[in-house]
């Protein structure tokens, strides 16, 4: 009995003939701790995908960026990352409160490599490492049920250029984005938010 597969995924691999391929997958390559070499791509890591769904499994996918090492694995089972300022919506940890059920996806770029890990989230606004990341809200810790790599031949090359500035960074002031200055949003800001101090963009 397979702990990855269900129906839907079974009948196309029956459709497609790949049944066989698919199990011999999970058996070899589909784990539920984080090895040696998944921890050193993870923490190397500065962005990554992250999929969620709410209650009626209405689906979400976000970006979350930060410096390498923003991702850290706490333990053969768990990794850990900041939540920082983004637009206000929490969509993506607001469906975690209901459903914590989680995919993330580490695709490098430059190395043409990606792993998928999926498992059980959790947010903590007192979480230990919360003072270890600069300006972080909260820290999302995930433990795993699946770990695996993916396929890597479709993965697009593509170069480093630049990091972003308005990732956090203890002993810089971090920049306020245009948008957050503009007429239409200044106004409805949240109290504590450094873009209420920032000169108007009209």
């Amino acid at each position: 009995m397979s702990r990855v597969y269900h129906d839907g995924h079974r009948s196309l691999q029956e459709r497609f003939d790949t049944t066989k391929l698919a199990d011999r997958i999970e058996e070899r390559l589909v784990r539920d701790v984080i090895d040696e070499s998944d921890k050193s791509f993870i923490e190397k890591m500065s962005m990554f995908f992250l999929a969620t769904s709410d209650e009626q499994g209405r689906p979400q996918c976000s970006y979350k960026g930060g410096a390498p090492g923003f991702v850290r694995v706490v333990d053969e089972r768990t990794i850990a990352f900041p939540s920082y300022d983004g637009n206000g919506m929490y969509l993506s940890m607001g469906n975690v409160l209901h459903n914590p059920n989680v995919g993330l996806l580490f695709i490098d770029f430059e190395g043409q490599k990606r792993l998928r890990f999926n498992g059980v989230a959790s947010i903590d606004d007192q979480d230990p490492l919360l003072s270890t990341y600069a300006e972080a809200q909260f820290v999302v810790r995930v433990r795993a049920t699946e770990v695996f790599p993916n396929c890597p031949r479709y993965i697009h090359h593509m170069q480093f250029v630049e990091r972003s500035r308005f990732v956090p960074e203890r002993g810089c002031e971090t920049p306020v984005p245009d948008w957050k200055r503009r007429a239409w949003a200044r106004d409805v800001l949240a109290s504590g938010d450094p873009a209420r101090k920032a000169e108007p963009k009209d």
